[in-house]
């Protein structure tokens, strides 16, 4: 069958051909792509690169969806795939796809491609595109939020893994009628990846810190402080560490490891929770470790992302709570420039049926000024 050409930004959709097969068959036996493509089989070989070519890329075609090969217009080399499947006619809704070969990561080639075949798919009658994406597939989501398309919620088992188990899913979709552009996010990128004052570094928590973060989360001081105060399981430090970057290019939250920026070690974490978008407000919560209590870290970690917060997103208000006891917690607030408002009595869930009573802090933008300043000294 002949495969139309759609010509994108740096990229070129067209149809799979014979001399593609080493490119396929390098590319679906890739780790990452195996990772997040667990119906691939494992291993990936030659022959299935070959059936894949000749059998499964035109079938998709026959079934109203569609497999494209993504090339450089100018080598035509193979730089990845990107197609429609499940197709629903009635609902003029499909759902798209997308991998790209280690060569070509980096470069923007699957936004390119996406945006590309998007564009067709909605001067073909289709009015609606869904993506769906691995929780931990951090990458696969910022393309979509780069394409315009919108994380509407979790499938939750949604594929079949090669433990015999079952993943949830992100979903996200598209609308024919959606503006153009990239979907607006509530808590952009860290500038340069990080923020730093020379003494204390901050960085986004990554699924590399299950060993420091199950370290400091198990402390039973620190514990005395999660809500309720139940020491976290080994998975579900797993999943915090792995799902943190997902959350953050949701909005929903911001988890950070505070980094003694003279030795590298981390030292602590910083939590941004963004709870009402719609009023401005957010919560933070941190915990440090022992050996570097003491030392203004925390402080100075605080500091850090309210600045951030107030100057890179919508956020104009932060609150913190602390146990009435907590004085060493309260003194780090009260340093970083906020103010005591409110005591909340029988507010936070303790064990065995018991309640905690919480003592709320709250810094505007013109607070965080006014300490800087020292105007409050």
């Amino acid at each position: 069958m002949i495969v139309p050409t759609i010509e994108g930004d740096a990229i070129r959709l067209r149809g799979y051909r014979p001399d593609d097969l080493d490119a396929v068959a390098a590319g679906l036996a890739d780790p990452l792509t195996q990772r997040f493509m667990p119906s691939l089989p494992a291993p990936f070989e030659r022959r299935h690169a070959e059936s894949f070519i000749r059998t499964a890329a035109p079938e998709a075609f026959a079934l109203g969806g569609c497999a494209y090969a993504i090339a450089d217009p100018a080598s035509d080399r193979l730089l990845g795939g990107v197609g429609l499947v499940s197709v629903v006619p009635a609902r003029q809704q499909a759902e798209l796809g997308y991998w790209v070969a280690p060569h070509a990561r980096g470069r923007g080639v699957a936004t390119a491609a996406v945006r590309a075949l998007t564009g067709h798919a909605f001067t073909a009658a289709v009015a609606r595109l869904e993506l769906l994406t691995h929780w931990e597939n951090a990458a696969s989501q910022r393309v979509a939020l780069a394409t315009g398309f919108r994380r509407e919620g979790v499938r939750r088992g949604a594929a079949a893994n090669r433990d015999g188990g079952r993943d949830d899913l992100l979903a996200y979709g598209r609308l024919a009628d959606d503006p153009p552009g990239p979907t607006e996010r509530l808590l952009p990128d860290l500038p340069g990846g990080e923020l730093t004052d020379g003494v204390v570094t901050l960085r986004p928590l990554t699924g590399d810190d299950i060993g420091f973060y199950t370290e400091l989360h198990t402390l039973p001081d620190v514990v005395a402080t999660i809500v309720p105060p139940v020491p976290p399981g080994s998975e579900e430090i797993r999943r915090r560490c792995a799902r943190a970057p997902a959350h953050w290019l949701n909005g929903d939250r911001a988890d950070l490891v505070v980094v003694d920026t003279a030795s590298g070690a981390p030292a602590g974490s910083l939590g941004l929770f963004y709870q009402e978008p719609v009023t401005g407000q957010a919560m933070i919560g941190y915990s440090m470790l022992p050996a570097f209590r003491g030392r203004g870290h925390q402080t100075r970690a605080v500091q850090l992302l309210a600045l951030w917060a107030f100057a890179e997103t919508g956020i104009a208000r932060l609150v913190a709570g602390t146990l009435p006891d907590n004085a060493g917690s309260q003194r780090v607030l009260e340093k970083a420039g906020f103010q005591r408002e409110a005591f909340l009595r029988s507010r936070l869930p303790g064990v065995d049926g018991r309640r905690s009573d919480d003592v709320q802090f709250a810094l505007l933008a013109e607070d965080l000024v006014r300490e800087a300043a020292g105007l409050d000294r």
